[in-house]
């Protein structure tokens, strides 16, 4: 028993978000499709409508317009369990006040497979153990999770997300405060997944390094998508953070690199 199942296809048609239908749209009209296995960063400055976006991509919030189908099947003709199953996302808040072990919280992501008010599904135990072991969890799934470090919560609240079995995985912001080991284990774990993948980053550099495709978001518009290399040119970036930017090639590594400058 794999914890892993196939990854999905991801379309947005047109879809957009507003507080009501009487005031102004947050996230206008925005299109994409992301084909199965592939890794999207969503980008831009801060109030770009990017948290706004995955609400949509995970059926939190109804679009005001259009629709997001996973394999060609509307979520929201999908019952939330069934959405569930399909579609796990992890935020950037992370309660810190949880009376449960690290166990006890990734058993959590079994939910949507158990059946009415059964308590366990007869593969819940085996896949727990396969998610804890593959986020190097096994050594602390008896600790409480209030006491964990902020690496090893992200971590957690990842392996949650795995239980559920998803075939597309949202994450908001995964390196946010945390220090540069545990940045570059969430990238590791970003890059090894055979899942589809949403997230939103902050930092653009590694966006080109861990994202196959980029969608760049400035006051609810969409500014590109697409590759990466064919994406973030330095107009663009100038245009979107308003800074002055440029794209520079690090020599050891051989990989782009984005500088930037205030400007004045």
């Amino acid at each position: 028993m794999s914890y892993q199942p196939a990854s999905a296809d991801v379309r947005a048609m047109n879809i957009s978000w507003g507080p009501s239908k009487d005031e102004s749209l947050i996230l206008k009209p925005i299109s994409f499709h992301l084909t199965a296995g592939r890794v999207l960063g969503i980008v831009g400055p801060n109030g770009a409508g990017k948290s706004t976006l995955l609400r949509l991509l995970y059926r939190f919030n109804l679009p005001a317009t259009g629709n997001v189908e996973v394999d060609g099947q509307d979520i929201w003709n999908l019952s939330p369990r069934a959405t569930a199953r399909m579609i796990a996302a992890v935020l950037q808040e992370q309660p810190s006040d949880f009376a449960l072990t690290v166990r006890d919280v990734v058993s959590l992501g079994r939910l949507p497979h158990r059946l009415g008010l059964s308590v366990h599904g007869e593969d819940d135990g085996v896949i727990v153990d396969q998610v804890l072991a593959r986020m190097h969890l096994t050594a602390l799934q008896d600790r409480d999770f209030g006491t964990l470090s902020g690496g090893e919560r992200q971590r957690c609240m990842v392996a949650r997300a795995l239980a559920q079995q998803p075939r597309v995985l949202v994450l908001d912001e995964p390196t946010n405060h945390l220090d540069i080991r545990h940045q570059l284990e969430i990238l590791r774990l970003i890059s090894d997944l055979d899942l589809t993948i949403i997230v939103t980053l902050h930092d653009l550099n590694m966006a080109m390094q861990v994202c196959d495709d980029v969608l760049v978001l400035k006051d609810g518009n969409s500014m590109g998508f697409g590759p990466p290399a064919r994406v973030l040119t330095e107009q663009l970036v100038s245009e979107t953070f308003e800074v002055t930017t440029r794209l520079e090639q690090l020599s050891l590594s051989q990989t782009d690199h984005f500088s930037y400058q205030l400007n004045h």
